[in-house]
């Protein structure tokens, strides 16, 4: 029995910690939301803040620098629909807020800034991306209203429900097996004509 109890333990602990990993890198938004990406720089000695999303190839979802919006360059579906949650950017909180999203919203967003006195004119900033969170829009209606994303506790739900009744059932199958086992032993005369 204790073999059994460590296993669901453990896998318990491990779907545990895949749920706070995966949680903070997809979200899912009903459609007509504003939605806020979050991302932290590591400091506040940045020049550049980029959040891009793969799909748009040079064009870039946000782009602000030396503290203004750069226009040029942004793709026209996030013209007056995308800001900073702080302009101020204190302690390095570089999110973006996405208003009214449409599911041609979906995708993976990235958030890369840009230390040092380096101006660049273009954007797509090289590096990897401090940030990186894919976002699933859904039409009204479709998710709990939890900017979460709903198929991840799916997911965990019904994984943590086959573990137990994986074990439930391993019970079972002991238990009737040391039921055969002791009454064999008693009725043996029984057994042999099963």
């Amino acid at each position: 029995m204790f073999p059994v109890t460590a296993s669901l333990c453990s896998t318990l602990l491990i779907v545990r910690f895949v749920v706070f990993v995966s949680a903070d890198q997809s979200i899912t938004a009903e459609s007509g939301q504003n939605v806020t990406l979050t991302c932290r720089a590591p400091n506040n000695n940045f020049i550049v803040v980029e959040w891009s999303r793969a799909d748009l190839g040079d064009e870039y979802v946000l782009l602000y620098r030396d503290g203004q919006f750069v226009p040029e360059g942004q793709h026209p579906s996030f013209k007056n629909r995308v800001d900073l949650q702080d302009r101020q950017m204190k302690d390095g909180d570089v999110s973006l807020i996405l208003k009214d999203v449409t599911t041609n919203d979906n995708g993976t967003y990235e958030c890369r800034v840009k230390t040092g006195n380096n101006r660049r004119k273009r954007a797509n900033l090289s590096g990897d991306p401090i940030s990186s969170i894919h976002l699933h829009v859904v039409p009204p209606g479709h998710t709990g209203g939890d900017t979460e994303d709903g198929s991840v506790g799916l997911i965990v739900g019904l994984s943590v429900s086959a573990v137990i009744l994986v074990a439930a059932g391993f019970l079972i199958f002991i238990k009737y097996k040391q039921r055969r086992s002791r009454d064999s032993i008693q009725h043996p005369s029984e057994m042999q004509q099963l």
